[in-house]
């Protein structure tokens, strides 16, 4: 993976930038997932304050309608709620259900609701299939879910999936899950392969010894297939009118990291919005985006 430093992009001062190329309105519908805290909260909150129409999810009904509320109060009437688990296909359906039957389209998904069950210097795979289903399969039955509705939106609809550097491939000690990921025309069916592998040597645990990324294992495992997958979806809608992409916070002073980090999650929300709203004749697809302005980016 060729990296290379893109400064183009200058994210320090957004105010012009979003003025001097503001192609959306207030009928552009985003979507962002684990969002009644955190970064998820922060994007939400800056959507709304640039004028989309939001709808803010989160898996706990009672602290995503106080988190809508509490937006409403500072005069964010855009925001909507929805409770959304995305580790279960039932809330999933549902979700869909409604989005299509409110607004009809959908411009933007900003999937970011995923969950870590270790502590900072901790690395373990007790709840790997819950960290997996809700860090991977989760966003991955989502966005396909909506695809549908992406299509008909009328300008190139977004998909910004917040990842990690943990989940980056050179982080793999396993030659054969390496080659595979690698694979130019890699497919879905090896992504859930080497996701299934995972779970078995976890099971069988030999998990240590097969070669797995050594912080935050079952974690970094979600991002890569998380990765993989948007490389997949993006090389599938490439030409067409979806852009897919992935975005590293870096580290944030969330509720993952207990409150550490080297900056806020409005600070990691901006960057992302910046991302998420690049006019269309600015807008890449596949590539992985690491930091702040000017910061690096790659192919994923």
């Amino acid at each position: 993976m060729e990296s290379k430093l893109v400064d183009q992009f200058h994210f320090s001062s957004t105010v012009s930038l979003y003025s001097s190329n503001r192609w959306w309105s207030g009928e552009t519908v985003a979507v962002v997932t684990g969002a009644n805290k955190g970064i998820g909260l922060a994007v939400v909150k800056r959507f709304a304050e640039l004028g989309l129409t939001v709808v803010l999810t989160a898996r706990d009904e009672e602290r995503g309608k106080k988190a809508t509320e509490k937006l409403r109060e500072e005069g964010l009437d855009n925001v909507r709620f929805f409770a959304l688990d995305v580790s279960k296909p039932a809330s999933v359906k549902t979700f869909v259900s409604w989005v299509e039957t409110t607004f009809g389209r959908l411009d933007i998904l900003v999937n970011n609701a995923g969950v870590s069950f270790n502590d900072i210097h901790d690395n373990s795979v007790e709840f790997a299939e819950t960290v997996i289903k809700t860090n991977f399969h989760g966003p991955k039955l989502l966005t396909e879910s909506l695809l549908p509705l992406f299509r008909l939106s009328p300008s190139i609809s977004r998909i910004l999936n917040i990842s990690s550097r943990l989940g980056s491939i050179n982080k793999v000690r396993n030659h054969n899950v390496k080659a595979t990921l690698q694979k130019e025309r890699l497919s879905e069916e090896e992504i859930e392969g080497v996701v299934k592998m995972f779970l078995e040597d976890v099971k069988e645990g030999r998990w240590e010894r097969e070669g797995w990324p050594q912080i935050w294992t079952d974690y970094s495992v979600s991002k890569l297939a998380l990765n993989a997958y948007s490389r997949v979806l993006a090389k599938r809608f490439e030409g067409g009118r979806l852009s897919v992409n992935c975005f590293c916070p870096g580290y944030t002073q969330t509720s993952m990291t207990r409150g550490q980090g080297t900056h806020t999650p409005d600070a990691a929300a901006e960057v992302a919005v910046s991302l998420a709203l690049l006019p269309p004749h600015e807008l890449p697809t596949g590539h992985f985006f690491l930091g702040f302005g000017p910061y690096n980016q790659s192919r994923l």
